[in-house]
């Protein structure tokens, strides 16, 4: 039986950079990722994504689009369902990032191109979100009800 988990992730930019996080996965080297996290019990994507970008990147945003539901099958037989958002930044905050995040970094596409041929993206959505971010791919807020 497969396990399904329902999580968010948000793509950030200022200018030509991303807003990444650096993490521990139990590998021999860190991993980077947007923003991203699971979505609790009585809440939905859009709490979700705000309350993760805080706590991983001590970042508050402002939501600006919607990127769509990815859909991520892993190798040991769960199913993610992604939800994928867009933000500007609004201010960094003076808080702790959550204890699994080692840093955040603003990172170029480039950069972010050269740590995928390094395998040292969290998943193949990382890339695609971004992709698609700049495709201008995006729907209104207001396709999802919560």
């Amino acid at each position: 039986m497969s396990l399904i988990r329902s999580t968010a992730a948000c793509v950030i930019q200022q200018g030509e950079r991303f807003l990444m996080v650096e993490e521990q996965r139990g590998g021999p080297q860190s991993v980077f990722n947007q923003p991203a996290g699971h979505i609790e019990p009585g809440e939905g994507p859009v709490a979700a994504i705000l309350r993760e970008v805080v706590e991983e990147t001590a970042w508050q945003v402002s939501l600006t689009g919607y990127l769509g539901l990815y859909v991520f099958h892993t190798s040991t037989g769960e199913t993610f369902h992604s939800h994928g958002f867009i933000a500007e930044p609004l201010q960094q905050l003076d808080l702790p990032l959550d204890p699994d995040i080692f840093a955040t970094h603003w990172l170029t596409i480039e950069q972010i191109r050269s740590l995928d041929q390094q395998a040292r993206l969290r998943s193949p959505l990382v890339l695609k979100r971004i992709e698609d971010a700049l495709s201008g791919t995006c729907y209104p807020l207001s396709v999802i009800r919560e």
